[in-house]
C-alpha cells in the first residue's frame, strides 16, 4: 500500500503528468455537470418516477452508461452511446465494404477519414434517436396525474433534437479533448465516470438495508468477499493472454542486418472486450421493452414474463447469445490472415509452422479455444448480478456490463499513467514496476 500512495503523489511531481490527470478530471466534471441540466419542457420529478419500473429494460440498460441522465431527461441524455454506436458500425463496415476496408490500410490519411465518417453518423444516430426520444416522452402516461411532458407538440420536438443532439457532440469532443490532452481514453472514460457516479447511491441503499435489518453483517461481509474475488478474476481474465512465439529471420540491407530477434503475438482470452455482453443484452432485453408498449397483448406479456431477468431461459438464451457474439465480434476484429501476411512480408514466422497460409490457420485455431474460456467468463459475469440479488440479498446491481467496463477502463488508465511514469524513471503502481499483462517476454 505504501508504494500505491508514492506512485499517485509521483504523479503531481511530473509537470506533463500532472497537467494531462488534472485536465482529464476537469473534463470529467463537465461531463458529470452538465448531466444534471435538464432538457426544456420536461417533468424530470415525474419521468425519474416512471422509469424507476424500467430497471430491466434497455431504457434502463442505457440510463446505466449515461449516468442517469437518460432517466431525467437532462441536455446529456443521449451520452455518447450514438458515438459509440456509429464506431461500431463503421468497424463493421470496414469488415464488409471494401472502401472502409481500404482506408483502415490507408494508414493516418485513412483514420481521418474513418473518424470524419463515425462524426457524421454520430449525428445522424444522434438526430434520430432524440426525435425516438421526444415521441416516446409525449407518448408516455401521466404519473400520479403529472404529465411528463406538459407542451408536447412539434416545438418540444425540435427542440429536444437539437438541445440532446448538441449535448452529444459536446460529449464527442470532451472525450476527443481527453484523448488528445488528457490521460487515457476520453470516450471510455465518459462512460466509467457515468457508471461509478452511480456507486455512492449504491452504498446508501446498503446502509439503509442494514438499518432496517434486510441485510445482516455477516452476510455483508460474506458480500464483500465475493465482490473483491469477483474484481480479481475480472481483472486476470482482462488481462489474460496466450502468447504466441515468433521469430523473424536475419535480413541484410545495404551494410546493416535487421532481424534475428524473438516475439509473440498476444491473444487475449477476451478480444471483443465488453461488445459481446452489450449486444446481448440489447437482444434480450427487445421483447420485455417492447412489451412496455403493448399493455394488454397477451402473447407479447407471456414473452416478457418467459425472459424475465434471472429466469432459467432468460440465463441459458443470454449464455448462448453472449458466446456467440464473442465469437462473431473477434472474427471482425482479428484478421489471422492479414497477420500472417504481413508476418510473412517482413520475415517473421512461427517455430513448426510454414509462412501464410498454415500460419493463419494455426493462428485461428489457437484464437477459437481460448474465446471459448474468455466468452464463458463474460457469461459468467452478466448473468452474476441476479444470483447476488436473489442468494445474497445484494441492495445494489454488482456485475454485468458496468463491473467489465469499470475494470477495463481502470488498468487501461493506469496503464497508461504507469507509461508515462517509467518514462521519467519513477516506479510504477506496483513493486515490481509494471502492471501484470504488460510485461515485455
Amino acid at each position: 500500500m505504501p508504494n500505491i500512495f508514492t506512485s499517485l503523489t509521483s504523479i503531481f511531481k511530473i509537470p506533463e503528468l500532472k497537467r494531462r490527470v488534472l485536465y482529464t478530471l476537469m473534463m470529467l466534471c463537465v461531463y458529470r455537470a452538465g448531466g444534471h441540466i435538464p432538457t426544456a419542457g420536461v417533468n424530470g420529478r415525474a419521468l425519474a418516477a416512471y422509469f424507476t419500473q424500467q430497471q430491466g429494460s434497455l431504457l434502463g440498460l442505457y440510463d446505466m452508461f449515461v449516468g442517469g441522465a437518460f432517466a431525467n431527461a437532462t441536455i446529456f441524455a443521449l451520452g455518447i452511446m450514438p458515438y459509440i454506436s456509429a464506431s461500431i458500425i463503421l468497424q463493421l463496415f470496414t469488415a464488409v465494404v471494401p472502401y472502409f476496408e481500404k482506408l483502415q490500410k490507408m494508414g493516418e490519411e485513412g483514420r481521418k477519414k474513418i473518424t470524419q465518417y463515425t462524426r457524421y453518423g454520430t449525428v445522424g444516430l444522434s438526430l434520430l434517436q432524440s426525435y425516438a426520444l421526444s415521441a416516446y416522452l409525449q407518448g408516455l402516461p401521466p404519473v400520479g396525474g403529472i404529465p411528463i411532458v406538459p407542451f408536447p407538440g412539434i416545438g418540444f420536438t425540435l427542440l429536444t433534437m437539437l438541445t440532446m443532439t448538441t449535448g452529444t457532440i459536446f460529449i464527442m469532443w470532451l472525450g476527443e479533448q481527453i484523448q488528445e490532452k488528457g490521460i487515457g481514453n476520453g470516450i471510455s472514460l465518459i462512460i466509467f465516470i457515468g457508471i461509478v457516479a452511480r456507486y455512492p447511491s449504491d452504498w446508501l441503499n446498503t446502509y439503509r438495508s442494514m438499518r432496517i435489518g434486510s441485510l445482516n453483517v455477516f452476510s455483508l461481509v460474506i458480500l464483500v468477499l465475493v465482490m473483491i474475488g469477483i474484481v480479481a478474476a475480472v481483472v486476470l481474465m482482462t488481462q489474460a493472454q496466450r502468447r504466441i512465439p515468433v521469430q523473424y529471420a536475419k535480413r541484410v540491407v545495404g551494410r546493416k542486418m535487421y532481424g534475428g530477434q524473438s516475439t509473440h503475438i498476444p491473444l487475449r482470452l477476451n478480444t471483443a472486450g465488453v461488445i459481446p455482453v452489450i449486444f446481448a443484452q440489447s437482444i434480450i432485453m427487445l421483447p420485455g421493452t417492447v412489451a412496455t408498449f403493448f399493455k394488454g397483448n397477451l402473447f407479447m406479456e407471456t414473452v416478457a414474463a418467459m425472459l424475465r431477468p434471472g429466469g432459467w431461459l432468460y440465463n441459458i438464451l443470454y449464455l448462448v447469445i453472449i458466446v456467440f457474439f464473442a465469437y462473431f465480434y473477434t472474427a471482425i476484429v482479428f484478421n489471422p490472415v492479414d497477420l500472417a501476411d504481413n508476418m510473412k512480408k517482413y520475415g517473421g514466422f512461427v517455430p513448426g509452422k510454414r509462412p501464410g497460409k498454415s500460419t493463419a490457420e494455426y493462428i485461428d485455431s489457437v484464437l477459437t479455444r481460448v474465446t471459448l474460456p474468455g466468452a464463458l467468463f463474460l457469461a459468467f459475469i452478466a448473468i452474476l448480478p441476479y444470483f447476488l440479488m436473489e442468494g445474497l440479498s445484494a441492495p445494489f446491481y454488482f456485475g454485468g456490463t458496468g463491473l467489465l467496463i469499470v475494470v477495463g477502463v481502470a488498468l487501461d488508465t493506469l496503464g497508461q499513467v504507469e507509461s508515462h511514469m517509467l518514462m521519467r524513471h519513477y516506479d510504477g503502481f506496483l513493486a515490481k514496476g509494471k502492471l501484470r499483462g504488460r510485461r515485455s517476454s
